[in-house]
C-alpha cells in the first residue's frame, strides 16, 4: 500500500507540472518598413554616381534621407569647409567592364547567309559596336534599359536602333511575362514640358502625350503630329529589354553593379578628401616677423598670405638692440600610412565582388610579384562579372537581331521568319584575362600535365579572335617545331613488290 500511495503522489506531481507548464504560440507582430526611395529615385542615384560629378553628388545627397550621416550630404561648420573630392571609381568600373566585353566581342555566326548579310548592313548602319558599349555601361551603372526599333525613311533605309536607359522606360509584365515596354521622352513647347509615352507591345505601337496627368493631342508638338498607332504580327515586338542582375527591391527590373556599394563609395571619397586636406594643412608654415613680411611694391602694405603658395603667419618684430629677426619654418607630419591603409580597405569594399584592382590598373600595395598566384585569384572576380554580362548578352543579342530582321521584313511587307534564333550564335573570346602572361601560364600547365592537346590549347588561348585557317596553320607549325608528324598507315591488303635483290 505504501508503494501505491507513493506512486499516486508522483502522478499528482506530474499532472501538476503538466498543468503549470503551458506553452502558447507567440503573438503575431506587424513590422512596417518604409522604403527611402522609389524605382525612379534609385535609377537617378545610380546615374549621378555613374556621371561622377562632385557638384551633382553633393546636390543629390542633400535631397536624400539621412543626409546628415553621409559625407556628400553633410554640411561643414562655417569656416571649416574642405574640398570634397570624388574618386571617379564608379565610372571607371563600368567603363573597364564594358571595354573588356566589347573588345572580346567577335560578332555573330549564322547559318542563314542572307540573314547574316542583312544584319551586317543594319549593324554597320547603326554602329552596333559603339551602341553595344553604351548599353553595357549604362546597364551596369543604372540597372537596365531597352532598345527601341524604329524607322524613318529620310534618315536610313534600315531599322534604327535607339538605346534608352532604365530611367527612361517602364516595363509592364503580365503573369511575370514581358508584356510591354513604355519609352518616355520629354518635349518642350510654349514654356511647358510634355511627356511622350511610346507603348511597344507584341504586334502594336501606340503613342500617348501627357501634360502633367492629362492626355493631350499629339499635334500639340510639331515634331509629333505625324505619329500614328501601328499594328503588325503579334509574334513580333519592336523593342528588347536588357538587364544583367535581378533587382531584389523592384521585381522585374534590373539592378546596378553599384547596389550595396553606395556607403563604400561615399566613405572612399571622404578618405580621399581628408587626405587632400591633411596634405594642405601639412604644408610648411613660415613664421615671419612683421619687418620681413612681403609687401605690396606700390602701397607698402603687408600682403595677405595665400594658402596655396606663400602660407605664413605674421609675428611681431623684435625691436630690442640685439634683435635677430629670423624666419622660422615649421611643417607638420602627415600620417600617410594610416590614410593609405584606410584607402586600401575602402577601395577593396567598393570593388569587392565586381572587379579586381589589378584590372582597373590600381596598385593597392598588397599584391607583390612573389605572390602572382594571389593576383590571378583576384582577377577571377573580373572574369565572373564578365561572364555574367556575356550570359545576358548571349540571350539579348539574338533576340534583338530577330526583332530587327522581322521588323525589316514587315517594313518591306515580307513574311517574318520564325526560326531566326535557332541559327544565331554570338561569338566571344574564351579567355579574357587582364594578363596575357597568366593566360599562357594557365593553358601551358594544362597542356604540360597531359590534360590538354595542342589543338585544344591553341583554340582555348586565342578563342574566336583568330579565324579557323589561322588556327590550323598555327597548330601545324607548333607540331612541326616539336617534331610531331602524321604518317599514313599502310593498308593491310596492299601489294608489296619485293625484289630478290632486296631480300638478299
Amino acid at each position: 500500500w505504501e508503494m501505491i500511495e507513493v506512486s499516486k503522489f508522483k502522478d499528482k506531481i506530474k499532472n501538476g507540472i503538466r498543468t503549470w507548464l503551458e506553452i502558447r504560440d507567440g503573438n503575431p507582430k506587424r513590422i512596417v518598413i518604409n522604403q527611402s526611395e522609389d524605382l525612379q529615385a534609385s535609377f537617378i542615384k545610380n546615374k549621378i554616381w555613374y556621371r561622377g560629378n562632385a557638384n551633382e553628388l553633393s546636390q543629390l545627397y542633400k535631397q536624400l534621407e539621412g543626409k546628415e550621416t553621409t559625407f556628400w550630404g553633410s554640411v561643414p561648420t562655417e569656416g571649416l569647409e574642405i574640398k570634397k573630392s570624388h574618386s571617379g571609381l564608379p565610372n571607371l568600373i563600368v567603363s573597364v567592364l564594358a571595354n573588356i566585353v566589347v573588345d572580346n566581342y567577335n560578332g555573330i555566326e549564322c547559318d542563314n547567309s542572307i540573314l547574316f548579310d542583312c544584319w551586317k548592313e543594319i549593324a554597320k548602319d547603326n554602329d552596333f559596336d559603339e551602341l553595344l558599349k553604351k548599353m553595357i555601361r549604362e546597364t551596369c551603372a543604372i540597372g537596365d534599359g531597352a532598345i527601341k526599333i524604329s524607322y524613318k525613311e529620310d534618315i536610313s533605309k534600315y531599322p534604327i536602333l535607339e538605346w534608352h536607359s532604365g530611367d527612361e522606360i517602364d516595363v509592364i509584365y503580365r503573369r511575370k511575362r514581358l508584356h510591354e515596354i513604355v519609352f518616355k521622352s520629354y518635349y518642350k513647347n510654349n514654356n511647358k514640358t510634355y511627356l511622350l509615352k511610346e507603348h511597344y507591345g507584341f504586334g502594336y505601337i501606340t503613342y500617348e502625350l501627357l501634360d502633367d496627368d492629362k492626355v493631350v493631342s499629339l499635334s500639340t508638338i510639331e515634331d509629333l503630329k505625324d505619329l500614328k498607332p501601328i499594328t503588325f504580327d503579334k509574334r513580333v515586338m519592336w523593342a528588347q529589354f536588357l538587364k544583367f542582375d535581378e533587382n531584389i527591391m523592384f521585381e522585374g527590373r534590373g539592378a546596378s553593379k553599384f547596389t550595396g556599394k553606395y556607403d563604400a563609395f561615399d566613405n572612399l571619397d571622404e578618405i580621399i578628401s581628408q587626405w587632400i586636406e591633411a596634405i594642405r594643412q601639412g604644408r610648411p608654415i613660415s613664421y615671419i616677423p612683421e619687418s620681413l613680411c612681403p609687401r605690396d611694391p606700390y602701397t607698402g602694405e603687408t600682403l595677405k598670405a595665400n594658402p596655396f603658395d606663400n602660407q605664413y603667419i605674421q609675428t611681431n618684430s623684435d625691436m630690442s638692440e640685439s634683435a635677430k629677426n629670423e624666419i622660422k619654418t615649421v611643417q607638420n607630419d602627415i600620417p600617410s600610412d594610416k590614410y593609405v591603409q584606410a584607402y586600401i580597405t575602402y577601395l577593396g569594399l567598393a570593388i569587392q565582388g565586381i572587379i579586381s584592382a589589378a584590372t582597373l590598373g590600381i596598385d593597392n600595395k598588397k599584391i607583390q610579384d612573389a605572390n602572382a598566384a594571389y593576383e590571378r585569384q583576384l582577377e577571377k572576380t573580373t572574369l565572373y562579372t564578365r561572364q555574367n554580362i556575356i550570359d545576358a548578352l548571349n540571350k539579348f543579342i539574338p533576340r534583338l537581331i530577330a526583332s530587327t530582321i522581322n521588323a525589316y521584313h514587315l517594313l518591306k511587307e515580307e513574311q517574318i521568319e520564325d526560326d531566326i534564333l535557332e541559327g544565331i550564335n554570338v561569338l566571344f573570346g574564351e579567355y579574357d584575362s587582364p594578363s596575357f602572361d597568366s593566360q599562357i601560364e594557365t593553358v601551358s600547365k594544362a597542356k604540360n600535365n597531359g590534360i590538354m592537346s595542342i589543338e585544344t590549347s591553341v583554340r582555348e588561348l586565342y578563342g574566336d579572335s583568330k579565324d579557323e585557317e589561322w588556327i590550323l596553320k598555327e597548330i601545324a607549325r607548333i607540331k612541326e617545331e616539336q617534331g610531331i608528324t602524321l604518317l599514313n598507315e599502310p593498308a593491310i591488303n596492299s601489294d608489296l613488290n619485293i625484289d630478290d635483290e632486296d631480300l638478299e
